[in-house]
Formats: C-alpha cells, structure tokens, sequence
C-alpha cells in the first residue's frame, strides 16, 4: 500500500491519537497540511479504500452527524512492508542491525526485540 504526501498527513494525525477522530477533528489538528480544507473528505474515501482506516461509529456535531475513523494498522506495520517493496532491498539482518545501533534504543527495547525474536524461533 503507497499513500500519498496528504495521506500521510492524515495518517500522522489519527496514529497520534488515541480516539477516533471526525473529519473536523482531523481539520483541527493538522497543523502543517498541504491539502485544502475541502478535499479532506477524498483523502478520507480513498485511505477507506486503500485499508489504511476504519470507521469507528458516528459524533455529533452541532445538529449533523459525522463519521469517526482510526487507523487500519499501525506506523510500524505501515511502514515495515514499504522497505522490502524498493527495487533494492535491504537485507533483514542488515536492516536490524542498523536499527539496534541507533542511540535512542532502551534495554527495555532490547527486552522486548529478544522476545520477539525468541517467539518467531519457536514458531519457525
């Protein structure tokens, strides 16, 4: 799945939250939008179709209804297949390699990568 530059705006916006958001509630917090106002509802259709979001139910505002969404998957899930879908792939081992010798990376991070290397071992 490509999303677009807009898209992605929209997506940055729903993963920050912890609510599902309405169509004026994603207006209020996009900030740095390259988009119109008005072309909020197609980028809305087309990430409902790509997957990327879900309807999450309906909030009223003023004397309307509108519908709410959150993200399909998360950033991680996103981005994880648009890395090996290059020309040039990386190679795994390679990749994490070079993601464990960032600075930011905690012992728990550590803790938690071991376990989910330990149970990807057991399920091989």
């Amino acid at each position: 799945m490509e999303l677009t530059k807009s898209e992605m705006q929209i997506m940055d916006v729903l993963w920050a939250s912890d609510i599902p958001l309405s169509r004026s509630d994603l207006l209020e917090r996009s900030e740095e939008k390259t988009w119109k106002d008005s072309s909020v509802h197609i980028l809305l259709n087309g990430l409902l179709a790509k997957g990327a979001i879900q309807e999450a139910g309906f909030v009223k505002r003023s004397k309307t209804y509108g519908r709410t969404f959150v993200p399909s998957l998360t950033r991680e899930e996103y981005f994880a297949p648009t890395i090996f879908s290059h020309t040039h792939k990386p190679q795994c081992v390679g990749l994490v390699e070079a993601l464990l010798r960032r600075d930011d990376i905690t012992a728990e991070d550590m803790e938690q990568v071991e376990k989910l290397v330990k149970d990807k071992k057991e399920n091989l």
